[in-house]
């Protein structure tokens, strides 16, 4: 599926806004649409991002987030966070924008998301330990993953780094200005403990905490 190649995917915006979350839920879609689903499957996927950076959003496009999904054989997707699409099971998830924006650029595989997830859990932690108090970033309201939606979205090698709708995603989202000088891991995740003291005054004020 070439169509579906990260490597001839450009760029099309920030993580967030509304071209960028409108390319990855018709690419969701269309992605869903190649393969042979059950005709009675009723299947979502959301995600929303929460307090994202002002420019990203308007009194036209107040909120961040795109979905896709499918109701008994209808196939769609797009920008934004329809509430039918959140009343089907599958894969709802609100998270904070700044917290897995930078991230979110990374190619990888399988293995790559796990040590992202082991990377966003250490900066969770010291966060936590610098501020005194538990956060809340990211809230997975759902997770239904039928096997037939796992192989249409995740392509044919799980260790890709080209192939899967994370990567044509990655591939689909511009640089965010507000992480170029952080202190990143080779994956993107922003280092709490490395940074500045203004640094992370400005990356907590992006995180709203």
């Amino acid at each position: 599926m070439s169509e579906f190649d990260s490597n001839l995917t450009q760029e099309v915006g920030e993580f967030g806004s509304r071209a960028w979350c409108e390319a990855c839920g018709i690419c969701g879609a269309k992605m869903l649409q190649e393969v042979d689903l059950p005709s009675d499957l009723r299947w979502g996927f959301t995600e929303l991002y929460l307090d994202p950076h002002p420019r990203l959003v308007s009194e036209a496009w107040p909120v961040s987030g795109y979905y896709f999904m499918v109701d008994n054989g209808l196939v769609s997707g797009g920008a934004g966070v329809p509430e039918h699409c959140l009343s089907l099971p599958g894969f709802h998830v609100k998270a904070s924008w700044a917290f897995i924006c930078n991230q979110s650029r990374s190619k990888y595989g399988s293995s790559g998301q796990k040590q992202r997830s082991s990377e966003e859990t250490t900066l969770k932690r010291q966060i936590e330990e610098h501020i005194g108090s538990p956060i809340a970033v990211v809230d997975i309201m759902n997770s239904v993953w039928p096997k037939s939606i796992i192989a249409a979205l995740s392509g044919d090698d799980p260790e890709s780094k080209t192939t899967g709708l994370h990567n044509i995603a990655a591939s689909l989202q511009s640089p965010s200005p507000e992480f170029s000088e952080l202190p990143c891991t080779e994956l993107g995740v922003p280092i709490f403990n490395k940074m500045t003291e203004t640094q992370k005054l400005k990356f907590l004020k992006l995180c709203k905490i």
